[in-house]
């Protein structure tokens, strides 16, 4: 309690001070030295006052507002010029007034002590940001001021970040014992950048380590290696986060093609072209909600979610009631027919839409990352993919397993002559199978383009994956279509980061060739008394 009345009374104080208390004179000649050292410690010496006035003034040398006259310096502001030792105005311009130079490092040092000082700010998200940026900033001098922010920081997560900060600050310090203690407590870190700045203290200068003791370097050798421990979670944990947000799309693009795949048996080249569609759905809501409801313009995509279902729906049937209905049976023929349509739907986007991609901006609730560890971030766009993704699946789910349509759509997938000799309508069942198979490929695209450029032959890229997921994972099985879609998805991620994009792309293409050789009915076989005889 006493510590949080300090800290309130510290921010109360940073806040409505007046204007005109004053700093010590003598304290701030410093920052008009010539030599870079001196105006170093002066800024240190300033920070460490921890008030209004020390933030004012180095404020105004940050922004080149800081000027010198003889012994005495001054804040411009436009112009007017005030006092910087008392903040009370100057009403004659001092002869001889010159601006401050200030050179990298010195500006390196400013920007280290304001974001010390912000460590006292009221907002929690102020003293975060400032605690992040002194984990690999700090320096010895900032060490008053970090250990006054300990002292009156409440907050968990930066208590932790300024500990850091801390352990980094007296890793320079010239006292082997706490150069010793620093590196111990750094081992608990997962920043990159801390790392970096260890092995630094591994390097050579010359005939001599930047650390000349021994038992030090050591423990800072074994501090590396704790962190690079951590990093290779945290990259996996990115991986594995990135692959289900691959196997997210994936998943979509599939489903409908394990449906219409499994009813219908036919190899739907144009089905690639079906998640296109949904994505220009996406796009030309985006255009009427600008037009007609500006205000309202973060809500265009869910506004586009049924338009994009029935949108890809609407060209499903157009492609099955003219081409595909008269080619069943004939496989060879199917594929080179769709394969055609598809070339058509692409020319008919390039008409409407122009041949180059076309901008589908993320809606603001879906913008910025939850940032997990220092080097994992979670994009909110792939989240709610991962989540809509999932919603999608239970929504097939039930029209599968608990409704009338779903149970033909089985009955079809299983076994067509018995389904159409107890009254099945097979051919309208081939319909309505196919129309929900592009319904949710338009989904599918309409996810795709929040994270990936829309243009008319986007959908090509897609139809490989789709057709490799749906062998995978059992022909008309939506647990198949499920793993096949999220392991593919993970292992091309990891494998990317191992071996690149394209070697990924054969070995898993190989992978699923000797899978299907050892389990041609793939991870989750279709049961039934026709498949089972």
């Amino acid at each position: 309690m006493k510590q949080l009345i300090a800290s309130l009374l510290l921010f109360a104080a940073m806040i409505i001070s007046p204007a005109h208390a004053a700093i010590d004179p003598a304290m701030l000649q410093g920052l008009a030295a010539d030599d870079s050292d001196d105006k170093i410690a002066a800024i240190a010496k300033v920070a460490a006052l921890a008030d209004a006035d020390a933030l004012r003034v180095l404020t105004a040398m940050s922004k080149d507002n800081l000027m010198a006259a003889g012994d005495k310096l001054y804040v411009a502001d436009g112009d007017k010029l005030t006092d910087a030792a008392t903040g009370a105005a100057v009403d004659a311009r001092p002869a001889g007034l010159d601006t401050l130079t200030i050179n990298n490092r010195v500006r390196s040092a400013l920007d280290s002590a304001l974001a010390g000082l912000r460590l006292f700010s009221t907002s929690r998200d102020k003293r975060l940001a400032a605690a992040r940026e002194l984990q690999d900033s700090a320096d010895e001098a900032l060490l008053p001021l970090l250990e006054r922010a300990l002292k009156s920081e409440q907050d968990a997560a930066i208590r932790d970040m300024l500990q850091i900060a801390r352990a980094v600050a007296t890793l320079q310090s010239a006292d082997g014992a706490i150069r010793l203690q620093a590196a111990k407590d750094l081992s608990a870190s997962s920043n990159p950048a801390v790392k970096s700045m260890l092995l630094a203290r591994l390097q050579k200068q010359g005939d001599a380590y930047a650390e000349p003791d021994d038992k030090v370097r050591a423990e800072i050798e074994d501090a590396i290696k704790q962190i690079d421990k951590r990093l290779a979670r945290a990259d996996a944990l990115s991986r594995i986060f990135t692959g289900l947000s691959l196997g997210s799309i994936l998943l979509l693009a599939a489903l409908g093609l394990a449906i219409t795949y499994g009813v219908m048996g036919v190899i739907n080249m144009a089905h690639g072209e079906l998640l296109m569609v949904g994505a220009y759905a996406a796009y030309a809501m985006q255009g009427v909600f600008r037009a007609h409801w500006p205000n309202y313009t973060d809500w265009y995509l869910v506004a586009a979610i049924p338009v994009a279902f029935f949108a890809a729906a609407a060209v499903g049937v157009l492609m099955e009631r003219t081409v595909i209905r008269f080619l069943y049976g004939r496989p060879l023929e199917t594929l080179l027919a769709t394969w055609g349509l598809s070339l058509v739907l692409i020319q008919a986007a390039r008409v409407l839409f122009g041949a180059q991609n076309v901008e589908v901006a993320n809606p603001g609730w879906m913008s910025g990352a939850i940032e997990v560890l220092p080097n994992v971030v979670l994009p909110w766009n792939r989240i709610i993919i991962i989540g809509f993704a999932a919603f999608v699946l239970s929504l097939v789910w039930l029209l599968m397993n608990r409704t009338r349509l779903g149970m033909f759509v089985r009955a079809v997938t299983q076994n067509r002559s018995m389904a159409g000799c107890v009254g099945v309508p097979t051919a309208r069942i081939d319909t309505l199978a196919f129309a929900i198979g592009a319904g949710i490929a338009g989904l599918g695209g309409l996810a795709l383009s929040q994270i990936a450029n829309v243009g008319p032959d986007m959908g090509q890229g897609y139809i490989v994956d789709s057709f490799m997921v749906v062998v995978l994972g059992g022909v008309g099985q939506l647990a198949g279509a499920v793993w096949a879609a999220m392991g593919l998805g993970v292992a091309t991620k990891f494998l990317e980061g191992w071996a690149g994009a394209v070697i990924a792309k054969i070995l898993v293409l190989v992978f699923i060739i000797v899978f299907i050789q050892k389990r041609p009915q793939g991870l989750f076989a279709m049961k039934g008394r026709f498949v089972e005889s």
